[in-house]
């Protein structure tokens, strides 16, 4: 055998085992995924146990994008690589998906302390029925006059005077241009106009606050215009 043919056996060789593998592209998308939604999920934590609820179940798409990977780098090994990114993804989705949820549901389950009524911003608001009608008010809001109730918000910072030692403040549904720009822009809906009864005072938060007292209802003061809210709280619990 001439000296040709050994090097041409020899390169072959160097290029059968040097044969080129595709990082495959899902790993890398489901990884990336996954790292966000992780951040995401600890800020929404913080935040609110609806908020992380509705973020952690996102971590299914990654999840599944991450376990669809791997399917794909194990039947075609000689084709594709990425299976520690695909891994590390599929981890953290499963950890943000079922942790978050399971956190989120328990959080809304204990938040409330006994002897109050929950409700929202969303409730205070009457549907489009109500409203042809000239109910300015929910029935089953207004049911809640004088009664305990427990709802979450965000205080306007430019319904406050001091940042530490707060004991009256207006809370809004939400910290987004709507509820912070103009007053007189702001739904009668979207307020609460909040008196901390008794030594009970808070220190500002940019974040959600967790109010709680009994809540009195004035629709007449519809007619007053904006600095005269309809709903207000004499509050007794605040986180």
């Amino acid at each position: 055998m001439s000296s040709a043919t050994l090097e041409m056996e020899s390169i072959g060789g160097v290029e059968d085992t040097l044969q080129y593998r595709a990082l495959h592209t899902g790993a890398v998308v489901g990884f990336v995924l996954a790292l966000l939604l992780f951040v995401f999920t600890l800020i929404s934590a913080g935040n609110s146990s609806e908020a992380c609820i509705a973020v952690s179940a996102l971590n299914a798409a990654p999840l599944s994008i991450c376990l669809w990977s791997l399917g794909r780098i194990r039947r075609e090994p000689e084709v594709y690589t990425g299976r520690p990114l695909a891994v590390v993804g599929a981890l953290l989705s499963a950890i943000c998906l079922f942790g978050g949820v399971a956190y989120g549901s328990y959080v809304y389950a204990t938040e409330v302390p006994e002897g109050y009524m929950r409700i929202s911003f969303n409730g205070l608001k009457p549907d489009e029925i109500q409203e042809r009608g000239g109910v300015k008010v929910p029935p089953e809001i207004a049911a809640l006059d004088g009664k305990k109730i427990f709802i979450k918000g965000y205080i306007r910072p430019d319904s406050i005077t001091v940042s530490h030692g707060i004991d009256r403040f207006l809370l809004v549904r939400d910290n987004n241009q709507c509820c912070f720009g103009d007053i007189s822009s702001i739904k009668y809906y979207d307020q609460i106009d909040v008196d901390m009864k008794g030594s009970r005072r808070i220190d500002y938060d940019q974040g959600v606050i967790r109010i709680g007292g009994v809540l009195r209802i004035e629709p007449e003061n519809l007619a007053e215009g904006p600095g005269r809210p309809v709903f207000s709280l004499e509050a007794d619990y605040a986180n």
